[in-house]
């Protein structure tokens, strides 16, 4: 595609051409339609769903709300501990941060358990540049680093393949029977990364919570990789977002659960580890050292902004992109950004240049599913629609014409006053939508038909009847 597009003009062409791919819809609706199968059960199992939701909301407010006690709370208990905590402004400092433990470890090799955030900064890039060989270890998002793709989906990677894609995958770059079921293939990628647990000097995961009552690290997973790349080497690096922190320990009863639940539909993962620094003189295993990264990479800006700062309060359970039907339909790569769905529309806007991605929060019905399925209540239908208005208000990320404007202000006049709307016939009607949107509502649609007749005609000969 040529490089002179604009972000919003490659996110046209490409959702244009995924949103009419079948095979893709066809994939992603039967992955997805499991998994909301899954949590629908899931959360059958609170007696009280809504109060959940609801004391969930107020521990993420207060957290956000008291970010900066929180954070010089978790540091101090994490250094207690005999943790090493790095706090990096950007993706720059961070991957300095990670490049030093590596260089002092005289480390080539790094295992990674699943990390949105790392995804966010592209530390996998950054080390590769710097002669480091990074290996996924959650099988989603080994498939996803096979295949130089970056994660479909917050929880899933993989979620737009199929069982014959990764078994062609496979086969294409491990050299595997391409007709290989599941099973064989879950087999075959465990046996290849055992061995790179062994081998690797660091391991790196990211951080679902960051316990600022006692320095701790919450690590929710399903296949344990997080505590195999954390295991066996000399040094365990968290790299995680500072809107992670929650203040109390005892907050994981709750919290730990509804991620699961709306996330998977499980009652828990399989795997919910909390790290409380590297390993003790009368311990068998674990890393010699543990550091802590915390990001900012954009969010004091979200916080600075009284009404974006409601979406810190995101746990990542990707309940707002399985929910939402602009994503059932164009999927997560269409949006060229790390966090993808409505959460996605939300926040990358202001962790990226806004002026290039402001044009995401149009891709949305502003229908309100996704704040009905969020289990910490974030309003995001509401937050979307901030990111227009935004973008309306700010002449360098939208300058309207003379023409736009006058069009703007005739369209809600007519809205406002329903009368004058109902002097313009059908007719005339149709030949405004013929001629002025034919091309925005593209050739694969065909445009609709003004009714005969206005409601207010319809009302009245129904009342004279």
């Amino acid at each position: 595609m040529s490089g002179t597009l604009t972000k919003a003009q490659k996110f046209e062409a490409v959702t244009s051409a995924k949103g009419f791919d079948q095979d893709h819809r066809r994939k992603i609706n039967f992955n997805m339609g499991r998994y909301q199968q899954a949590v629908s059960k899931g959360v059958e199992d609170y007696r009280d769903l809504e109060l959940a939701r609801d004391r969930a909301a107020e521990i993420r407010w207060r957290a956000i709300e008291h970010l900066e006690a929180n954070l010089l709370r978790f540091e101090s208990a994490a250094r207690d501990n005999g943790v090493k905590v790095v706090w990096a402004d950007d993706a720059t400092q961070a991957l300095d941060a990670v490049l030093e433990v590596l260089r002092r470890h005289r480390t080539k090799l790094v295992v990674k358990s699943k990390s949105m955030v790392t995804e966010e900064i592209h530390l996998n890039r950054g080390l590769e540049k710097n002669g480091i060989r990074v290996v996924e270890t959650d099988l989603g998002e080994y498939i996803q680093q096979l295949d130089e793709e970056p994660p479909y989906h917050i929880v899933t990677p993989a979620m737009h393949k199929s069982k014959e894609d990764v078994a062609a995958l496979f086969h294409r770059k491990l050299g595997t029977d391409p007709h290989a079921s599941p099973e064989a293939l879950t087999l075959h990628a465990r046996n290849l990364l055992r061995d790179q647990y062994l081998e690797a000097g660091v391991g790196i995961t990211g951080a679902n919570f960051l316990l600022a009552d006692t320095g701790g690290v919450g690590v929710t997973e399903n296949e344990g990789n997080a505590r195999m790349s954390t295991t066996f080497v000399k040094s365990h690096i968290v790299i995680a977002g500072i809107e992670k922190v929650i203040e109390s320990s005892e907050d994981l009863d709750l919290m730990w659960p509804l991620l699961a639940s709306r996330g998977t539909g499980q009652q828990m993962t399989a795997y919910n580890t909390v790290f409380h620094g590297p390993r003790r003189n009368s311990e068998a295993d674990g890393p010699s050292e543990m550091v802590v990264i915390l990001l900012d990479n954009g969010r004091t800006r979200l916080l600075a902004d009284p009404a974006m700062r409601q979406s810190l309060h995101c746990i990542r359970c990707g309940a707002c992109l399985n929910a939402c039907p602009i994503y059932k339909n164009i999927g997560g790569h269409s949006y060229d950004a790390t966090y993808s769905g409505p959460i996605g529309k939300v926040i990358s806007p202001h962790l990226l240049p806004f002026s290039d991605f402001q044009h995401l929060s149009q891709a949305s019905t502003l229908c309100g599913n996704c704040t009905e399925v969020c289990p910490v209540r974030i309003p995001l239908h509401q937050l979307i629609l901030a990111n227009r208005q935004q973008a309306a208000n700010d002449p360098q990320v939208h300058s309207a014409t003379s023409m736009q404007r006058l069009l703007w202000k005739g369209w809600a006049r007519a809205m406002q006053h329903r009368p004058l709307l109902d002097l313009v016939g059908s007719r005339t009607k149709a030949w405004f939508i013929r001629n002025f949107f034919a091309t925005a509502w593209g050739h694969r649609r065909h445009l609709p038909s003004p009714a005969p007749k206005s409601f207010l005609q319809q009302w009245a000969e129904r009342k004279s009847g």
